[in-house]
């Protein structure tokens, strides 16, 4: 039997883009794969990333947010950087360990955003779902994709420019 490549999804807060990726895939590439995630800080699981998850079927209540000091002596093949935070505040990591920048926009910053511009709770649910979906199709390349140079698509941010929630 082959060993699995071990990948560690690595986010600010491990509360919602790197917990989604690690549902993902779980559920997608489980016979291939073994899957962790952290952050640079822990933020507690998000309740819409919770709830977009189920709405695709997958239940990822359980998982917990955990710092990524957790993970510092674990064997690791690749740390996957999902945000632009933890791509330059990678923490120093064991010799061997390959790391990847894959980033995908923030949704709760971009569902306070539409919060701000008075939209309604469905609404904010969208940036949510977007994300979600975008993580699934760059999980559904693994793991062969992380040797590859080439980057998922970039993706148009909303106009908030008025609300005070954003750079």
């Amino acid at each position: 039997m082959e060993q699995k490549v071990r990948i560690l999804f690595l986010c600010t807060g491990n509360s919602c883009r790197s917990q989604m990726a690690e549902g993902w895939t779980r559920a997608l590439k489980g016979d291939a794969v073994e899957v962790f995630s952290a952050g640079i800080e822990t933020h507690g699981l998000n309740p819409s990333a919770v709830r977009v998850m189920a709405e695709a079927g997958v239940d990822i209540s359980e998982q917990q947010s955990q710092l990524w000091e957790a993970f510092a002596e674990q064997e690791l093949d690749w740390v996957v950087t999902v945000c632009g935070h933890a791509h330059e505040s990678c923490p120093v990591l064991p010799a061997g360990v390959q790391v990847k920048h894959v980033g995908f926009d923030d949704p709760p910053k971009l569902a306070r955003c539409l919060a701000e511009q008075g939209a309604s709770e469905e609404e904010q649910l969208k940036p949510y779902r977007r994300v979600r979906d975008e993580i699934r199709d760059f999980v559904e390349t693994l793991p062969g994709s992380l040797a590859a140079k080439k980057q998922p698509p970039a993706f148009e941010m909303p106009d908030c420019s008025q609300c005070s929630g954003c750079g």
